[in-house]
């Protein structure tokens, strides 16, 4: 044994524990004169001594005998586990650089001169994805509103089908205050890119002032591009 080594970390418990030498004596019998013969080097504390500091400060009595502190006993756990999860990372990560080719994006705006949107459309041979990030007003429409709803819209031959909706209903607050927190992401639209006609997506906007009147606002959607005409 290392009485060196024994000594120094017996010193370093009683620090970490805020301790002076007397009160750290106190604690087992024996007087402070004897603790810095311990933390000098000069003795070492008998085996009972040595378990009831163990036992006293959750420190293994291995490491007391060896003096010096092992390992996180986990972590080699912990470093398998980092490992194993910067793989998963990394493979999802190249999956996804490796695999982005196979979608085709398109900008989705509004031909509404009363609102700006922000979106995308992704495609390939397996599904269409819709995702509108960003919706504002630019009517100075200061009015509050206490109910509102937003739905996106697919029409084909005068038929129209619901996509996505919010809805609020609370304090009475203003279109754009609303709008913040609007956003559509429906990740598997269609099975296939279809081929959208003009105004096909829409954006119906319906929101209630405290008296009751509602305001109903239609925002046409446009794509830069289409899918091939021919696409099903």
């Amino acid at each position: 044994m290392d009485q060196e080594k024994i000594g120094n970390l017996i010193k370093k418990i009683r620090k970490d524990n805020h301790l002076t030498q007397k009160e750290f004596a106190e604690l087992f019998g024996v007087t402070y004169q004897a603790v810095s013969k311990w933390e000098n080097g000069i003795n070492i504390p008998d085996i009972a001594t040595l378990k009831d500091i163990s036992n006293k400060f959750h420190v293994d009595m291995d490491e007391l005998l060896a003096g010096e502190k092992k390992k996180n006993k986990h972590f080699k756990r912990y470093l398998l586990g980092g490992i194993c999860f910067i793989l998963v990372v990394s493979v999802f990560a190249i999956y996804q650089i490796t695999h982005n080719h196979d979608f085709t994006f398109k900008t989705v705006s509004s031909s509404c001169s009363d609102f700006n949107v922000l979106g995308s459309m992704a495609y390939n041979d397996n599904k269409t994805s819709i995702y509108i990030s960003s919706i504002n007003c630019l009517k100075m429409d200061e009015e509050k509103y206490s109910n509102i709803t937003c739905v996106l819209y697919e029409q084909v031959d005068n038929t129209k089908t619901e996509i996505s909706k919010s809805n609020y209903e609370g304090t009475a607050i203003t279109l754009n205050e609303y709008l913040e927190n609007v956003e559509f992401n429906i990740d598997d639209y269609e099975s296939t890119c279809k081929y959208y006609t003009e105004d096909s997506l829409s954006i119906e906007l319906k929101a209630t002032e405290q008296d009751g009147k509602t305001i109903t606002y239609e925002i046409p959607l446009v794509l830069n591009d289409n899918c091939d005409s021919t696409s099903s």
